[in-house]
């Protein structure tokens, strides 16, 4: 069912016109505690924290299957790995680009492997200082790894007020760097605005159906939102411009007309 569920997600990105699926990885052994994992948790695979994780990740098989249908699909797909064991697991599958989560940020180790691979990774700075950020620029620039800084505020869903979108341009003054935007809002506004301010990439979570079973749906988008959402940034993309002052063409017969009672002065 849940592989059924994945493929879905895969085909509304598409529809919508998205660039990429995006997956977490995880070896629950490495991540968690044993007393975590044997904590108390209701889930639809049983009644720990363990059966929940476990039943959350995929398989080396669903894995092979999700490949398999991104590419039938044509749509790039790549992971955030939150230990080393899962960074070699998705290293397999020759990705094009790497993620860093905002909790891993500070897991030096882990990025100087995702860095030794040389593929262009998004790096989430939410729940970082800048010496954080400043140690993760200096991992991926020292391993002439292609990288860009995502904005981001680790909270489900994220209040408004606690956007902070100013950031975006902040740090790619300090960092001199594509910045880009891992939203956790409810709804599609604040999106529109990092773009409209400079984001480079734009991440949101996604749901078939915000009533759906998730500690995540608060904050996930469904297929309707997503693809206003995708058909707004490309609008704002090419609504941009290059910021140079001119008059195009279509505005001189308009001047012209407009103009016509100065020309007899």
């Amino acid at each position: 069912m849940f592989q059924n569920i994945c493929k879905e997600l895969i085909d509304v990105a598409v529809d919508s016109g998205c660039d990429a699926v995006k997956f977490q990885k995880r070896d629950i052994n490495e991540v968690y505690t044993k007393e975590f994992l044997n904590s108390s948790r209701e889930s639809p695979w049983g009644n720990t924290q363990r059966d929940q994780k476990l039943g959350l990740e995929f398989s080396q098989d669903e894995y092979d299957e999700i490949d398999s249908y991104c590419k039938e699909k044509k749509i790039h797909w790549f992971a955030s790995a939150w230990d080393i064991n899962s960074q070699l697991f998705l290293k397999k599958y020759n990705l094009k680009f790497n993620k860093v989560a905002s909790a891993m940020i500070v897991y030096h180790e882990l990025l100087e492997l995702i860095a030794s691979e040389g593929k262009h990774t998004f790096i989430s700075t939410g729940m970082s200082t800048y010496k954080d950020i400043d140690k993760a620029v200096e991992i991926f620039q020292t391993a002439g790894c292609s990288f860009e800084l995502m904005h981001t505020v680790s909270t489900y869903p994220m209040e408004d007020k606690n956007a902070n979108l100013n950031l975006i341009r902040t740090l790619g003054e300090k960092y001199h760097c594509k910045v880009g935007y891992s939203g956790h809002e409810v709804g599609l506004a604040i999106s529109y605005a990092a773009v409209a301010l400079g984001a480079t990439s734009l991440e949101r979570h996604i749901t078939l159906n915000r009533a759906m079973y998730g500690s995540d749906q608060a904050a996930s988008i469904e297929p309707a939102g997503l693809k206003h959402l995708v058909g707004a940034v490309r609008k704002i993309e090419s609504a941009m411009g290059d910021g140079k002052k001119v008059i195009i063409d279509a505005e001189i017969p308009v001047a012209n007309n407009l103009r016509q009672h100065l020309n007899r002065i």
